[in-house]
């Protein structure tokens, strides 16, 4: 490939944190405490009319709500996009930090080949067309923790374009009938994060941390196709679980891996599209859902009330759950975009085009990055609906959480367990415990080597479900016992001796006369109280099934 070269992993300098005097910031608004500014820029979303409209009051016209999104994910690599800087999330302050990411005069910017991969890699599985050609671009704006008062991106011609997201819709609240709806990808482009400001609001004065700087990101645009909070959070969930399956992010919302702006307007279906607003940096899917619903509503009450909608730039405070302005848009910011001059033009190769003798290193074969490609969270969950016959909603659910899926097959291969009881306690007592404990799936003290031993007892029918339940939680409480020592010490095991059973059933039943009559009149309350009462008598140690039969029995005899 020409150049720019591609660089492989070096370690970063250190510098000590600056701090800069919040007066000499302006228009930028005044600090409030500590938080931590993201990412800033020009929207590239156009907007398209929908046919999609949201509900109205009667006597009300109609609202079509238009909504576009502009995801940053941080690229999963060592080192950074330009610099050989590491790259880890809590590192302390400025010790991450090449001179070039300081911007200090004489440094070049060498582009790293992961990250190259990553969009390659990213733009294929989004169905996009990849640009054996793409070129890098200054887009010019003053801000404190952007050194070198640009930054480096593609806006003329991107690596990726014209791709398609495809993600599933619930018609209801149980998922029992699932809508495939897709919303289309502008482009996919490279550019570098820009660092971090606290500000101070008691010193008067912001600080900035440069461990961000520099790090390499991938700016998915999506085309203005969906009308709604849920429908925006579901496709950033979808393409969440596309790049951790991919490896090229690791995508972690919590840690600002994965960040959104979302581009929102309203207006009478049939008419011109309205003025929109834009909500920046929401790094919670709940949250963007909340945004974006919580705006379109706000719009459509201001233009009812007479007002007019302003475009501008918006945040959400999650406290109050509404937007709240952060500064105008009304005089458009020449960001003055520019050829970057240190970077030719990024080629890229498919096996036809790749030059005879080329350097692998240096080279990067599209066709060969397509093979590598691992499968996709909608085709696994297809194969798990088809192997297992659990539920869409179902394997959904496995893979939202990560490391639930391979915990799940993990048990699958461990016991003689029918599928769709694994999935009821993978998904019911597994997951609510996690989320109790607000645990992740990896540290959970329950393997699946030892849930499935419980479940294999269950399904023997050496205890009951009730004494499973038991000993699921005490197996959280008893780290190294097994299920089998836990059941022996507690005597949990169901009674094996159906005399014996027969003996309490016929005391059970003439003690409670009342019920027993009816029973006989068919009712079906009857039979259950008296199964619970044999359950009670016997510590819940009778198996249910075998209890009803023996009182089916008697009853007849």
């Amino acid at each position: 490939m020409a150049a720019p070269m591609l660089r492989g992993c070096c370690l970063g300098r250190c510098w000590a944190l600056a701090c800069i005097d919040s007066g000499s910031r302006h228009g930028r608004g005044a600090a409030t405490g500590f938080t931590s500014s993201g990412k800033r820029g020009q929207s590239f979303v156009a907007q398209q009319p929908l046919l999609t409209a949201q509900k109205s009051r009667k006597g009300e016209h109609k609202w079509a709500a238009v909504v576009g999104l502009e995801i940053h994910a941080q690229i999963a690599s060592n080192s950074k996009l330009f610099s050989g800087s590491q790259v880890h999330f809590a590192a302390p302050p400025n010790s991450l930090v090449s001179f070039f990411d300081a911007s200090l005069p004489g440094t070049l910017p060498v582009l790293n080949r992961r990250c190259v991969e990553a969009a390659v890699m990213t733009g294929l599985a989004l169905n996009c067309h990849i640009n054996k050609k793409s070129l890098f671009d200054r887009k010019h704006y003053f801000y404190a923790d952007l050194p070198a008062g640009y930054q480096i991106t593609q806006q003329r011609l991107p690596i990726a374009v014209n791709g398609s997201l495809a993600y599933s819709v619930s018609v209801g609240k149980k998922w029992r009938q699932v809508i495939t709806k897709t919303v289309r990808i502008k482009q996919i482009q490279l550019e570098q994060d820009s660092g971090k400001s606290l500000h101070d609001e008691l010193q008067s004065q912001t600080l900035i941390d440069l461990n961000r700087a520099g790090v390499g990101l991938l700016e998915v645009v999506l085309e203005p196709d969906m009308s709604c909070g849920e429908e925006a959070a579901t496709a950033v969930r979808e393409l969440q679980l596309i790049l951790q399956a991919l490896g090229t992010s690791q995508a972690n919302m919590a840690e600002g891996q994965l960040r959104v702006d979302a581009n929102i307007s309203v207006h009478h279906p049939g008419e011109p599209l309205g003025v929109r607003t834009e909500v920046k940096n929401l790094n919670s899917a709940r949250f963007l859902a909340r945004a974006i619903d919580y705006e379109i509503q706000r719009q459509i009450n201001e233009l009812e009330n007479g007002c007019e909608i302003l475009n501008e730039t918006r945040s959400f405070d999650y406290k109050l759950g509404c937007t709240v302005p952060m500064r105008d848009k009304e005089g458009k910011q020449d960001y003055r975009f520019m050829p970057e001059p240190n970077l030719p033009p990024l080629l890229l190769y498919d096996t036809a085009s790749l030059p005879a003798g080329a350097d692998p290193q240096q080279v990067i074969n599209i066709d060969r990055i397509r093979e590598q490609l691992p499968e996709l969270p909608s085709k696994t969950r297809e194969k798990l609906i088809q192997q297992y016959g659990i539920l869409p909603e179902h394997s959904f659910a496995l893979l939202n959480e990560v490391g639930l899926l391979e915990f799940f097959q993990n048990v699958i291969k461990e016991t003689r367990a029918e599928p769709k009881k694994v999935t009821s306690w993978v998904l019911n007592i597994f997951l609510g415990f996690l989320k109790q404990r607000n645990l992740a799936v990896n540290e959970s003290p329950v393997t699946p080597s030892v849930l499935a031993e419980l479940l294999n007892l269950l399904d023997r029918k050496v205890i009951s479900s009730a004494a499973a339940k038991q000993v699921f939680e005490e197996l959280w409480r008893s780290k190294g016992k097994t299920p089998s020592q836990i059941v022996s010490e507690r005597k949990l095991e169901l009674m094996q001796d159906e005399e014996a059973l027969e003996r309490v059933c016929h005391t059970v039943m003439e003690g409670h006369p009342q019920v027993v009559m009816d029973m006989k009149r068919g009712n079906p309350r009857a039979i259950n109280k008296l199964i619970g009462l044999v359950r009670k008598v016997t510590h819940n140690r009778a198996d249910p099934t075998v209890i009803k039969e023996i009182l089916e029995k008697q009853l007849s005899s």
